[in-house]
Order: structure tokens, then sequence, then C-alpha cells
């Protein structure tokens, strides 16, 4: 019996991005089955392992639009080139088999940032050359007769495909990032006290933790209004080119004394291990892999209605869920999460919940849907 060959489509892989890690644990996961693994890129950061094969498309770009269009003409004519017995794109491009919709859908995301900002950047966002060709390439690939599957990572992504292009339900499956709770464990005591001296958080201090780039749309003025009124400290990992904005914020609520701003970081463990809980009110986010990573370390989490990670929390037993403008609710969720030295049981909640959820489970989920799709084929020819 001849190896599947299988080829995933993503544009430009960062070792640092949720889908790139989903990519990582899915491909590690399913290295022993009997895959043939095609990667389909513009350019590839990191090492990949020796049997997976790479096919760059690069072809030349003139702003953003050209860079999407682009890329699709190219990774569309190398899959066709190539005839792949699966095609998984994580990129809205029509034609292609699978379709992992990470990124949730575009229109929703358009829906939810439209209730913060400004009417003449609502009428900006709908004349826009790229949000017009990025809504146009999603609805082409959600109504591509070759679609067989889209993957989600929650079940909120599932019903907004589902409300927003009329896909039949059993065309989509859920299937939910995995996480390694080796790697990402509890804080001891002695790490927990390294790391809140090295950020110069009292020991005894309640201290969030906001993890993310673009803070924007992961709801980092919520955050910081929601800790303002209180003595809780807030740790931000991420990075925004507008930063000196919410600085000013925080400084205009009398609390930029306890944020700690500390940018990016490869390894944003010890910065959890400082922390007593989440705080992600984001706007719109699939699933993001913070909550996961969180919840491993055994930390509550207070996240919004527009997350899909929400799923995983019980309101009062993992955490919090609340709208992602709603600062009173914010404020309260963010005054209930105890000092972890003191009560960790919603932590401990937190970590049992994810445990299930590993690497070897995904690779399971993700082998038995390609040999549905194989059968299928098969049965068709």
């Amino acid at each position: 019996m001849r190896n599947i060959r299988l080829a995933i489509v993503r544009q430009k892989y960062r070792p640092d991005g949720g889908a790139e890690r989903f990519i990582s644990r899915a491909l590690e996961a399913l290295n022993h089955e009997r895959l043939d693994l095609n990667i389909i890129t513009r350019s590839w950061q990191g090492t990949p392992k020796p049997d997976w094969r790479l096919h760059i498309c690069n072809p030349p770009q003139w702003g953003r639009v050209s860079r999407e269009r682009g890329f699709a003409a190219a990774a569309r004519a190398c899959w066709q080139r190539e005839r792949f017995d699966i095609v998984q794109s994580h990129e809205r491009i029509a034609g292609c088999d699978i379709f992992r919709a990470g990124d949730g859908v575009h229109r929703v995301w358009l829906e939810q940032r439209a209730r913060i900002v400004s009417p003449l950047q609502r009428l900006s966002a709908s004349l826009s050359p790229y949000h017009r060709y990025v809504l146009r390439a999603e609805e082409e690939m959600f109504h591509s007769s070759a679609l067989k599957k889209v993957i989600c990572n929650s079940e909120m992504v599932r019903q907004d495909i589902i409300r927003c292009f009329n896909l039949p339900h059993e065309r989509i499956t859920v299937i939910y990032n995995a996480i390694d709770a080796q790697r990402f464990q509890p804080a001891t005591e002695a790490t927990r006290h390294a790391a809140r001296q090295q950020l110069s958080i009292p020991q005894q201090a309640v201290a969030l933790i906001y993890v993310g780039s673009g803070f924007e749309r992961k709801g980092l003025k919520a955050a910081i209004e929601a800790i303002a009124h209180s003595d809780r400290y807030l740790i931000v990992v991420g990075q925004d080119k507008r930063q000196s904005r919410y600085q000013q914020l925080a400084n205009q609520l009398n609390c930029l004394d306890r944020l700690r701003f500390v940018g990016v970081q490869q390894d944003v463990q010890p910065f959890y291990h400082a922390a007593d809980g989440l705080i992600l009110p984001t706007l719109y986010d699939p699933f993001p892999n913070v909550i996961l990573e969180a919840m491993a370390c055994g930390l509550p989490v207070i996240t919004s209605t527009g997350c899909g990670g929400a799923e995983f929390i019980a309101q009062g037993r993992q955490g919090f869920v609340c709208d992602a403008l709603d600062i009173k609710a914010l404020h309260e969720a963010v005054i209930a999460i105890p000092a972890k030295v003191e009560n960790s049981t919603m932590g401990d909640a937190a970590r049992a919940r994810i445990l299930p959820y590993t690497p070897q489970r995904l690779g399971a989920e993700l082998n038995s849907l390609y040999q549905q799709l194989l059968a299928g084929s098969a049965e068709v020819r």
C-alpha cells in the first residue's frame, strides 16, 4: 500500500505562530503514519524535518492584495502539478480539499472590529481592496466544489461558517489544538519567586498576564481598564506599534506602575509562572494557543464570548467569560481571581481541563479525517 501524499499550504511559516504550531504538532504526531508530508509555502523559518518536502512558491509582490493573490495562484499551480492525494490549506485558496479555518471568518472579524472603530474607519474597511479581496477569496473557497472538509479549532468558528456560508454541518469538523502539558507546567514556589523578582512584582500581589501581539484585536485596552481600579498587576507579553497609546491609557488610569510591558518572548513560560491568571478579552479569536498554555500552567482564564477558548471554561470553575467590551464584568472577574499560593482550585481545574488535548490525540483525529476522505475518493473512482 503506497503512502498518502499530503500537502499543507501556509504562506509564511513563523515558529511562534498559532497556525504553525498546529502544523508542527500535527505533522510530528502524523509522522509515524503512512504519509509523505509536503509543505507549500512562500518562506519557511526554522529547520523542517528531513522527510518533509518543501515547495517554495514565492512570486513577486507589490502590496497586500498582490501578495495574497500571487501566492494563491502559485500554490494552486503547485498542487495541481504535483497531484497530491490531499491538499490541506491554512490560507483562503479555492480548490483545496481541506481548509483549516485557524484565522476564523474574516467577515465576522470585521463585524466585531466595527464595534470599536470610528464610522470613518468602518467606511475605510468596507472600501479597502485588501478586505474586499479576502472576503471574495473566502466566499469562493467555501463554495468551491473541490472543498470536502473544513477543520475548525472551536465550535464558535463552526457556527460562524454555517451562519455566513450555509455549509452543511457534516462538512465541518471541530479538531481542537494540541498542548504539550509536559512542557507547560504550573509554577513551583521557586520559579514563581524568581519570575516575580525579575519583574519587580511583590510576591503577595495578584498578577494577571496578557499574551498577544496586535493589542487592538486581542483586547489590551479592556484588560488595562479592567485592572485599573484594583490592586492587580498586569504583565503584557507581545508587541504593537501603538504600544505608547496603551501606556498613556494606563498612566491616565493611574495604574501604569502596576503594568509590565515585556515585549515578544520566545519562552513565555517564566511569565506564566509569575502570574495568577490570564486575561485575554479578545474581540475575535478562533482559539488562541495562549489559553491552552496558560491553563496547562495552572492559570484560570478570563476571556471573551468572541473567543473559541471560552468553550473550555465553565463560569467560575476554570475562569470567567464575558463580552470583550463589558469592563464591569471584566473587572469583577479580575477581582475574583485569587492569589495562586492561597487558592489553586480554579487553576487546578484549568489544567485538568486541557490534559486530554495531546498532540497524539490531534494526530489521531487528523489521520481519521484523512482516511475518511481517501475512502470517499476511492468510492467515487
